[in-house]
This record gives structure tokens, sequence and C-alpha cells, in this order.
């Protein structure tokens, strides 16, 4: 996976790509297998480049009697920091309480510039390009196997090929990914009408993909059982012997959701295996609306619950701002 972006002075943000590939639930007939469907989307992240490290602690100069939080020193007329509740001298900052730079493995005081990407920390005059050393603070760069690259040295990298027209895919560029192997979104089309996919549902078959349409023109077979016998996935079955996992309802004709080999009704998927909206809690199940899932950080939304967390906007595939388990358009958080 790639992540590219500008850092725009004092509140550095930074483009991700992100690109998923997954099983989504599907409505199901017999002979008709659930698909599969790949997702990308571009979102800001929550980097920042902090004048005085985040916001989870406050600097400045003691005006009252507090002392130390550590060493017990007095604090009145010296610079301190406040963090979780106490008041500290900088020294005690640096040694108890600052985040550590991923390249000099020095304390980020209270008083550096810190850029903050995915959980590490650097002071900004570290943060720079792994090969060329160029500074980064201020500018776009490519994470690369945990690795920050300028968009020069990354040309120069072994970019991924794209499986369909074996160029490199390189930052910037809209792309899927299928159980590692990669295609710009463009390439990855039908193998059979040539349409492309990009997102929408598909079925492997050997090394070729095709949509729903062409595989069910091309593959789907009726059952040889001529009385009640279902096939699902090249395989006969008794309607009898078709059914739930979880509570035995027959599937014959019902919709159902295939997940590692075992057959769900539809309430069963929703109750026990569908994941849930991170927005409104509700099951994904793909069914009817909400069939268009967002993935973000361990977390998934319904397309139409991924919206501001102020204004409301929707953002699926659209730019936002991932901030303290929050979403944000770009505008709104500017103001946080």
């Amino acid at each position: 996976m790639w992540s590219e972006g500008p850092i725009d002075g004092e509140t550095g943000r930074f483009v991700l790509h992100v690109t998923t590939s997954d099983h989504r639930a599907h409505e199901c007939l017999p002979g008709s297998p659930s698909g599969c469907s790949l997702t990308f989307l571009w979102v800001i992240g929550s980097a920042r480049v902090s004048p005085a490290g985040p916001s989870s602690y406050k600097v400045g100069t003691m005006t009252e009697k507090f002392d130390c939080h550590y060493c017990r020193d007095s604090l009145q007329g010296k610079k301190y920091v406040q963090k979780d509740g106490h008041h500290c001298c900088l020294k005690c900052f640096d040694k108890f309480c600052a985040n550590t730079c991923v390249e000099c493995r020095k304390p980020i005081g209270a008083d550096s510039k810190e850029v903050h990407y995915k959980n590490r920390y650097w002071h900004d005059t570290c943060f720079r390009c792994a090969k060329c050393l160029h500074p980064l603070a201020n500018e776009t760069f490519v994470a690369k196997d945990n690795k920050i690259l300028c968009n020069k040295c990354t040309t120069r990298e072994d970019s991924p090929k794209c499986k369909g027209c074996f160029k490199p895919i390189v930052a910037g560029d809209q792309n899927v990914e299928y159980k590692g192997t990669v295609w710009h979104k463009d390439c990855f089309t039908c193998s059979n009408c040539k349409q492309v996919i990009g997102t929408g549902s598909f079925f492997p078959k050997g090394e070729d993909f095709y949509c729903v349409t062409c595989h069910e023109t091309k593959f789907a077979k009726h059952c040889a059982i001529t009385s009640g016998g279902i096939t699902y996935q090249d395989q006969p079955w008794h309607a009898e012997c078709f059914v739930c996992v979880t509570c035995s309802k027959k599937l014959a004709g019902q919709r159902f959701t295939a997940v590692e080999d075992q057959y769900y009704c539809v309430d069963c998927y929703k109750n026990f295996v569908a994941k849930k909206c991170a927005g409104c809690k509700n099951p994904i199940t793909g069914f009817g609306k909400g069939s268009s899932v967002v993935a973000y950080e361990g977390q998934s939304w319904h397309d139409y619950c991924f919206h501001c967390k102020k204004c409301s906007v929707n953002l699926a595939n659209k730019r936002f701002v991932f901030h303290q388990e929050q979403v944000y358009c770009p505008d709104c958080a500017k103001k946080l």
C-alpha cells in the first residue's frame, strides 16, 4: 500500500491512497455465487506538523505557585508543560513525556516542531527522504515499507507494476489490489467484455476476471438434479441440504452470503458475521442500500454514513481528515 501527501505548513496533512480487497455480500441465487469487490478511495490523514508538539499538552510560562510533578522543583516564573492534568518542567517533560523521534532517537522537546504520521514521530528537521535526505516536513512525500521518500526518489524505486499494462504504478495513480496483484484502476477490466471493473463486483476464474454479467453468461450452470436440486460453485446440492450454517434455514431461492465456505441466510449474516458500520452501528450487509463500503484504519462505514462530523457533507470517494477517531472534510478540519 502506498501513501502520499502534501504537508501544508503548520497543520500538515498527508494524502493516503487506500486500496483494499475484500469479499462483500451480494444478492445470490442458486448457481450465482457472491462476487468480489475492490475498493479504492483518496483520503486525507491526520498527520500534523505541530509548532510545539501535539495538542495533547500545553506549553506556557507559570505565573502561579506550582511545582514540577516529577522533580518537585518550583515552576513559578519558568516555562512549563501541562500534560494529562500535570505540570512539569521542560527537562522532566523530555525525560518522561516527550515522544521519541524515530530518526535521531532523541526526545522531541516541547518547543520543537513535531511531525506525526501513523503513530510515528519525527523532529520536523529529521523528517526527510530516506534516500536523498531532502527535508519533507513541508512537501509531498510517499511512505513505502516504513520508509519516507520524496516523489523524485520514489520514481527511481522499484515501483509496483500494473498487471494489465505492465507500467509502473507511481504515487498519485488510482489503483486497485487483489491478492497481492495490483492494477491501474482503468486497467482492471473484464476478461470477456473488456469493460472497466474498477471497484465493482467481479468473479475470479483462474487468471481471468469477469464482471457479473459476463460470468452469468459464460459460467452459470443448470442443476443436473431434476427434482429440487441446485448448483453452487460447481457443486450440486439437494435443496434440503443447502441450508444456513447457523439456523438451518433452507437457502434455495433465497438471498444468502458465503463466508469461508460457510453459507448464511441474510438475518444470520447480519447478526453474527457482518461488520458494523462505525457511523450508524448497523451491520454492513452489502444487500440493497449500503452495498458500497468505505474502509479506513480498521473501521468500516456504509458509504452513505461516511460524512463530516461537523457539517455532515458526505465524504465517500472524497478527501477527508481522520482526527481523534472522527471524520472531517478538509474545510472543517482546518478549524479544529
